[in-house]
């Protein structure tokens, strides 16, 4: 009977650490198209954000790094893409959800709010919405 008892609490056990796994967004994900690299970590005790930390075309035609030209301020046109904060304060509100946060997009600009979704261990769903309509992208993860 004991033997069945440890048994019963490895299985458990297991169980409980793939769902904790599972809900893990942290790491580096790639994004649509292979595009770029994006890192998720803890950004404070509550909240995630994200950070472009690979380009797959750094660099613009007249060969420097690619700058934040779209960026609707002024003063931040010329800041490097490579190192933006992409997503920014996602808090976690299920069990593999993310949600309350932003999102840059670099091609026109515009911060979006956002959440995201962990589909599975490699697959992560993030969303940038204005009012009710939303865009929704898939990134695998790399690391």
């Amino acid at each position: 009977m004991k033997f069945f008892l440890t048994l019963f609490t490895l299985v458990a056990g297991s169980f409980a650490l793939t769902g904790t796994a599972a809900a893990d967004v942290t790491g580096v994900w790639e994004t649509v198209g292979g595009k770029s690299h994006v890192e998720i970590k803890s950004c404070n005790t509550d909240k995630f954000c994200g950070e472009i930390i690979w380009l797959n075309e750094p660099n613009n035609e007249q060969g420097t790094p690619k700058q934040d030209v779209n960026n609707s301020e002024e003063d931040l046109r010329s800041r490097p893409i490579l190192g933006i904060s992409l997503l920014k304060d996602l808090e976690k509100s299920g069990a593999n959800e993310w949600d309350d946060g932003t999102i840059y997009n670099p091609e026109d600009g515009q911060t979006y709010s956002s959440e995201m979704s962990l589909m599975d261990d490699k697959t992560l769903e993030v969303k940038g919405c204005v009012l009710f309509i939303c865009k929704t992208q898939t990134w695998k993860r790399v690391r």
